[in-house]
C-alpha cells in the first residue's frame, strides 16, 4: 500500500491594511486538510474533495490543489504521480485564504512525498500556481504565510523573496466572517479599474513602513495606527454589508486596528490580549447583525508560528 499522509493548511489574513499584496498572517484555525499518496501514474489525480457543497472540480487543472501539487512534480524533474483528497473545512470566498489554504496543501504534500527536493522558496512558488488559477494572477500574500507560518512580507515576487516579520507576544488577532461572499476574482478587477491619488499611495507607504517597524519593537499601539487603508479598503468596503458598522464597533470595543481581510467579506482586527480580543469579535458579530442581518464566524487567537505540515 502507498504511503499516505495528510497535511493541515492554516487560514490566512491578507494585506493586513496598508500591505496589498504583500503582507499576510497565518492563523491556526481554520485551515484544509489533503490526504495525498505517490501514484505511478504520472501527473496528479483528485481522488475526492469533501466539504466544499459540491462546488470544486475534481480536475487537477481547474482546482488550485491540482495546480500546486503538478508544479511541484515539474520542479522536482518527478515522473512519480500523486492521488489527492481534499477535505475543505474553511468556507470558499470568505477572505480567509481559501483557495491559498488548498494551493499551500497541495505543494506542501506534493514536496513531503517525493522527498522535500524544493526549497521553502520553492514550495511557495508552486503554491502561487494554485493561486493564479484562482484568480488569475500568482499573488503569495496568502499562500506564503499557510506555507511558512508567522507573519510575512513580500519584497519581490521576480524573484520571490519572502522575509518573515516578528510577531509580538501579546498580539491577538480577531477574525470575523459574516455569512455572505465576495470573490477574489471581482474583488481583484474592481482593484484594477481604479485610480489612486498619490497621497493616498504616500499614506499607506508611511503605514506599511510604520507596520514593520512597530512589529520588530513590539509596539501594538503603532501597529495598530498602522492598519490604515486609503487604497483598497475604501474599494472594498461597498462588496461587504455593514463593513462601516462593524469596523467603528471593533475600535470602539478597544481594537488597536481593523481592516478587511484579504479580499472580504471576512474583517479582521487587532488586540493586546484574547480577552480584549473576545470582547472585540463579540461586538464586531452584533454589528454584523444589527446593521447587515448576517450571522457570523468568530475567530480570536494569536498568530500561528506553523504554517502548513504533517497531522
Amino acid at each position: 500500500m502507498a504511503q499516505r499522509i495528510r497535511v493541515f493548511a492554516p487560514a490566512t489574513v491578507a494585506n493586513l491594511g496598508p500591505g496589498f499584496d504583500v503582507l499576510g498572517l497565518a492563523l491556526p484555525r481554520p485551515g484544509d486538510e489533503l490526504e495525498a499518496e505517490l501514484s505511478d501514474r504520472p501527473g496528479v489525480e483528485i481522488v475526492a474533495v469533501t466539504g466544499d457543497g459540491g462546488v470544486l472540480s475534481t480536475d487537477p487543472d481547474k482546482n488550485v490543489v491540482g495546480c500546486a501539487a503538478n508544479d511541484v512534480l515539474k520542479r522536482a524533474g518527478s515522473r512519480r504521480g500523486l492521488r489527492l483528497w481534499l477535505h475543505k473545512q474553511m468556507p470558499l470566498a470568505s477572505g480567509l485564504g481559501s483557495s491559498g489554504a488548498s494551493s499551500a496543501a497541495g505543494a506542501v504534500a506534493a514536496n513531503e512525498l517525493l522527498g522535500r527536493p524544493l526549497t521553502p522558496n520553492e514550495v511557495v512558488l508552486s503554491a502561487m500556481e494554485g493561486e493564479r488559477a484562482a484568480s488569475g494572477s500568482p499573488h503569495a500574500d496568502n499562500v506564503a504565510p499557510s506555507v511558512l507560518g508567522g507573519i510575512v512580507l513580500v519584497r519581490s515576487l521576480e524573484p520571490l523573496e519572502v522575509l518573515s516579520l516578528p510577531v509580538p507576544d501579546s498580539l491577538h488577532v480577531v477574525v470575523v466572517h459574516p455569512h455572505c461572499e465576495v470573490s477574489t476574482a471581482d474583488a481583484r478587477r474592481l482593484v484594477k479599474q481604479a485610480h489612486f491619488p498619490l497621497s493616498a499611495i504616500v499614506a499607506n507607504l508611511g503605514s506599511l513602513a510604520s507596520f514593520v517597524q512597530a512589529l520588530h519593537r513590539g509596539d501594538l499601539a503603532l501597529l495598530g495606527r498602522s492598519v490604515d487603508d486609503q487604497l483598497i479598503e475604501p474599494l472594498r468596503a461597498q462588496l461587504i454589508p455593514g463593513f462601516s458598522a462593524v469596523k467603528k464597533v471593533a475600535i470602539k470595543a478597544g481594537a488597536l486596528g481593523c481592516s478587511i481581510a484579504g479580499s472580504g467579506p471576512s474583517v479582521f482586527a487587532f488586540t493586546a490580549s484574547l480577552a480584549s480580543a473576545q470582547d472585540v469579535g463579540a461586538a464586531m458579530q452584533s454589528a454584523f447583525r444589527t446593521s447587515a442581518g448576517l450571522e457570523s464566524d468568530l475567530f480570536a487567537g494569536t498568530v500561528s508560528h506553523e504554517g502548513a505540515r504533517i497531522v
